[in-house]
């Protein structure tokens, strides 16, 4: 196997990562924050058919980015009204959301359908990856070093920031948190909104860079995987970047056995590898001595002030 062949194989690898560990990198927060949110699928549905809608209009990829932000947030607001400001019940609040994505995309979308934009392009000029190994490096595109930064920058924020710490403890003890004077729907409303922004680039980022066209459910599940790397990672930023690349390998398996000329496996088969290694993890971890969810907020789902 050459060295471009590799390359090549890494940099799809990291396409496909990308938007799952935007999506769940956003939910961590959230969830550390003691809120599940189970409507990340809806959220990136939001992002998607928005980032598209307004880079189509406006011939600018990057406005429409900033707009599939604002849309998964506004997204997660609405959410964080129901649940942190009226009480509703987040788990049945968040198959909500989802199913209010799900329908919103495919309304706007429909005048949509089948149109194409410009792709989503390498962040640095080409003169810097003319070499394979140079391309894996400068080859990507702003959010897959934007998805990295955030690794890193929301695991020193969650350990190492007197904010961090605060927004863990909200999610460990949100009775104990209020004593001491922090406000803490003001807080999970925060986190949930940065969920819900950081949903809606992974969403955008199917319809702008991995396949710069509509089609009705283009994340085709992905904020569901999303959520199960979640628990996957025990809540743990860089075991969650470890997680979506190795679910972004199995989501890229079926276009690899193509491309090996692979044909005696079914494509449907191959195409539901993903969502088969996300059931078999979480049912691996269930049955394991150490389970993600003794991991999980203490306060997780809790609703505040306790009924």
């Amino acid at each position: 196997m050459t060295s471009v062949i590799l390359v090549s194989i890494f940099m799809t690898l990291a396409a496909a990562a990308t938007p799952i560990l935007l999506a769940g990198l956003g939910e961590l927060v959230t969830e550390k924050a003691g809120v599940l949110n189970l409507g990340v699928e809806g959220m990136m549905l939001c992002g998607a058919v928005t980032g598209f809608a307004v880079a189509y209009s406006s011939g600018s990829v990057t406005l429409g980015l900033v707009a599939a932000a604002v849309a998964g947030f506004l997204a997660a607001m609405i959410f964080a009204l129901l649940t942190l400001g009226l009480g509703s019940n987040q788990v049945a609040t968040g198959l909500a959301l989802t199913i209010f994505g799900i329908g919103v995309s495919s309304l706007f979308g429909a005048g949509y359908v089948g149109r194409t934009i410009q792709r989503l392009g390498p962040l640095f000029p080409a003169d810097y990856a003319n070499h394979p190994w140079l391309r894996l490096v400068f080859g990507h595109d702003a959010l897959v070093y934007l998805s990295l930064l955030l690794v890193l920058a929301v695991s020193l924020f969650l350990r190492r920031t007197r904010a961090g710490l605060i927004l863990r403890a909200v999610g460990e003890n949100a009775e104990s948190a209020h004593a001491i004077g922090y406000r803490v729907l003001v807080i999970r409303t925060a986190a949930t909104g940065f969920g819900g922004a950081l949903a809606g680039l992974g969403g955008a980022y199917f319809s702008l860079a991995l396949t710069p066209m509509w089609a009705d459910r283009l994340t085709a599940g992905r904020g569901w995987i999303a959520l199960a790397l979640v628990v996957f990672a025990a809540w743990k930023p860089g075991r969650l970047l470890l997680g979506a690349y190795l679910f972004g390998a199995v989501a890229t398996f079926e276009l690899q056995a193509k491309a090996a000329g692979i044909n005696w496996v079914a494509p449907e088969v191959l195409a539901m590898t993903p969502y088969l290694a996300t059931i078999v993890v979480l049912t691996m971890m269930s049955l394991g001595t150490r389970t993600g969810g003794r991991n999980a907020p203490a306060c997780l789902g809790k609703p505040f002030p306790a009924p």
